[in-house]
């Protein structure tokens, strides 16, 4: 029989090589004449809205979210044949699970967003936690330009897993991975 710790670190390896082979659209090199807005909104909690009311399917998000390009500040839905500009509350992104390989330095950790991306946090996909109103409001780099707000449950989980760092006179709690240290804030 398996050990749960190997199960995981299977898991850990099957979604890091999943991303690593997922392709996405190459929006980046798309400049369509046609630009305009669409009455969608992506709500700080993940949830995509259309003309007001949400989008319960999963597989729609996911296409949507494959085709998302972020312009400075704006967020647009490019094919082609269109840009459509977007509203987006928070990060188009929101981190919903934490798989967790190995422990201390040697520690590595990927998340799964709302959208079923998985992203490996390193140093290319930082993690870092800014403060909102004197809450600590979390987010990991997902790609070109964009975010996901980790969800409490999974910011939790980090705190959880935290170790203590003490540095020019000040302590802060934070997490290995990839052998990098990222704070989660000071203590």
């Amino acid at each position: 029989m398996t050990e749960p710790s190997e199960r995981a670190e299977s898991l850990f390896q099957q979604l890091l090589k999943e991303q690593t082979n997922k392709r996405l659209a190459p929006v980046h090199l798309w400049n369509p004449e046609h630009q305009g807005e669409i009455d969608m909104r992506i709500a700080r909690d993940g949830t995509w809205y259309y003309l007001g009311t949400p989008i319960r399917r999963k597989a729609m998000v996911r296409l949507f979210s494959t085709v998302l390009r972020r312009e400075g500040d704006e967020y647009f839905l490019v094919t082609p044949g269109e840009k459509l500009r977007i509203q987006v509350d928070d990060a188009p992104f929101v981190a919903v699970l934490l798989e967790v390989e190995g422990e201390g330095r040697a520690q590595n950790l990927l998340v799964t967003t709302n959208s079923d991306d998985h992203v490996f946090i390193d140093g290319e996909h930082p993690l870092r936690v800014e403060s909102r109103d004197g809450e600590p409001a979390p987010y990991v780099y997902v790609r070109d330009k964009m975010e996901a707000l980790v969800s409490r449950n999974v910011f939790y989980q980090l705190v959880a897993l935290g170790e203590q760092r003490s540095g020019n006179g000040d302590t802060e709690l934070g997490v290995w991975s990839a052998g990098e240290f990222f704070s989660l804030g000071k203590i």
